[in-house]
């Protein structure tokens, strides 16, 4: 759980400033930002951080960099949506008209706006994280030993499933509440931010 807040908070900082970046600045910023983040929008989420932690190596902090990475371009994309949308509002014609400047705008205006959304998707994506965190764990390339993680619990207790199922029924509960949990929760916030997501 820690793995998935801290990694799904740096991915949601990353990908919002490029999402604002993005639908706040001219076409071509625009371009370069979008053409990469389709890129790594072309393969899946896991296979992704799988091909990441292949080449960094296994462990704590190259399982993070790898859901991260994973996880920016989605930021990116819900942020530079709220943001299109929100550019043509009259209120910020009327700052515009005031003279308030592109970064007071963004910084006053455009960012308070445009986060419901992106904090919709965070509690939805920290079940993303969990199951992905896991999946690696339970191939052997996540979070290593002594360091206590669910994948790898699985992993390891596969061999007693006969003698004990136990050993692997607990972990593979713990997962499963735990994502669901998540997932309960963003749609909870979905509903109470009224926040239509579309990915």
């Amino acid at each position: 759980m820690g793995l998935a807040l801290v990694v799904v908070g740096v991915a949601l900082a990353i990908g919002s400033f490029l999402g604002l970046a993005a639908g706040l600045e001219g076409e071509r910023v625009d371009t370069v930002i979008m053409r990469a983040v389709d890129m790594l929008m072309a393969f899946p989420s896991i296979l992704l951080a799988l091909a990441i932690v292949s080449a960094l190596g296994s462990g704590l902090l190259n399982t993070m960099i790898a859901i991260g990475i994973s996880a920016i371009p989605r930021f990116t994309r819900i942020m530079r949506a709220s943001v299109l949308g929100l550019k043509t509002q009259e209120f910020i014609e009327a700052a515009r008209a005031a003279g308030a400047s592109d970064l007071y705008i963004a910084r006053a205006h455009l960012l308070p706006n445009a986060l419901a959304p992106v904090i919709v998707f965070a509690a939805l994506l920290m079940a993303d994280a969990v199951s992905i965190a896991a999946g690696l764990g339970f191939l052997g390339m996540g979070v290593q030993p002594p360091m206590a993680e669910w994948g790898a619990m699985l992993s390891e207790g596969r061999v007693y499933m006969r003698v004990a199922a136990h050993v692997v029924a607990f972990p593979g509960l713990a997962i499963m509440l735990m994502v669901l949990g998540f997932n309960l929760v963003g749609a909870g916030l979905r509903d109470a931010l009224d926040v239509c997501l579309a990915d």
